[in-house]
């Protein structure tokens, strides 16, 4: 994927904006759960931005919690999930462990081959309904 000899206009993710129901909730998953750092926030919007050092999300407040539907990835427009690689070879049964502990995260699957190439994955639900995806490419 990695091809230099591509003449793409772009380079890759900056950063993915998530509209969630609590920013709260879904800043500590990624910040307590996952390690990410909050790195700026615009209060009177609301939004946060946390990141893993390589990735940069926005987590934006919905207007009313109250109103929100469910994303339904099948019939919705939008961010079907995001995939997030997990940081150290292995790391990604270690951090299955911890997710299916909790009551705020729904596993949709335990990690389980990803293709032929030796990738293994995981898909969840976090707090605020956002559906992530980890893989451990290095497995």
């Amino acid at each position: 994927m990695n091809d230099a000899t591509h003449d793409a206009a772009t380079a890759g993710v900056h950063h993915v904006g998530l509209t969630v129901p609590d920013i709260r909730t879904t800043r500590d998953f990624f910040v307590d759960v996952l390690g990410f750092r909050q790195v700026g926030d615009k209060p009177h919007y609301p939004a946060v931005f946390v990141s893993d050092g390589v990735v940069m999300l926005t987590l934006w407040q919905t207007t009313d919690p109250e109103a929100c539907r469910e994303f339904d990835r099948k019939n919705c427009v939008g961010l079907h999930h995001i995939a997030l690689r997990v940081r150290t070879p292995g790391g990604l049964d270690a951090l299955h462990a911890r997710l299916a502990e909790r009551s705020d995260v729904d596993v949709e699957f335990p990690p389980e081959p990803l293709g032929a190439a030796g990738t293994r994955h995981m898909m969840c639900a976090i707090p605020g309904g956002i559906r992530v995806e980890l893989i451990d490419p290095e497995h």
